[in-house]
């Protein structure tokens, strides 16, 4: 149990990689654009009512939840399965207790969407995850669109 806890908490809360302690150097490549294209064909491809923030995540609410909202400095209990744009799931159905204030930004935004028993889909470009240099901890490449399938169970 604690050598999955300890692998989720690499995932979530290392932010990313120092540019110079990464492995290839992608040359800081801006992957805004074709973040953008590539999320708006998974949209279409798979039929999502999705809306997008200012930040350019993309969430879909398919249930809102009944409970109370998150916010940036709360601890939740989550459910989640975190996978690319192409379906290679990168971290499987997990359940933990997370404290907001140390994930990705996408998360620091996206879960406040949210209400206890609340689930949905989050739709990541790598400026709101792990940057052009990814994270290769978790074998993240950078520029990566992360996509979490969330619920909410709890804020602690």
């Amino acid at each position: 149990m604690k050598t999955y806890l300890y692998a989720l908490f690499i995932v979530l809360f290392i932010s990313c990689i120092d540019s110079n302690d990464e492995i290839t150097n992608n040359n800081d490549i801006d992957y805004t654009v074709q973040n953008e294209e590539d999320i708006l064909k998974y949209i279409n491809e798979n039929n999502l009512d999705a809306k997008k923030s200012d930040t350019g995540l993309y969430y879909v609410i398919e249930n809102e939840g009944t409970g109370n909202r998150p916010t940036v400095n709360s601890s939740v209990k989550i459910s989640f399965k975190g996978y690319f744009l192409d379906k290679n799931i990168f971290q499987d159905n997990t359940t933990d207790e997370i404290d907001l204030k140390y994930v990705i930004e996408g998360w620091k935004e996206g879960i406040p969407y949210f209400k206890e028993g609340g689930n949905g889909v989050l739709l990541i470009p790598s400026k709101l995850a792990y940057g052009d240099t990814g994270n290769i901890v978790s074998n993240i490449p950078g520029g990566s669109v992360l996509v979490f399938d969330i619920k909410l169970l709890e804020i602690k």
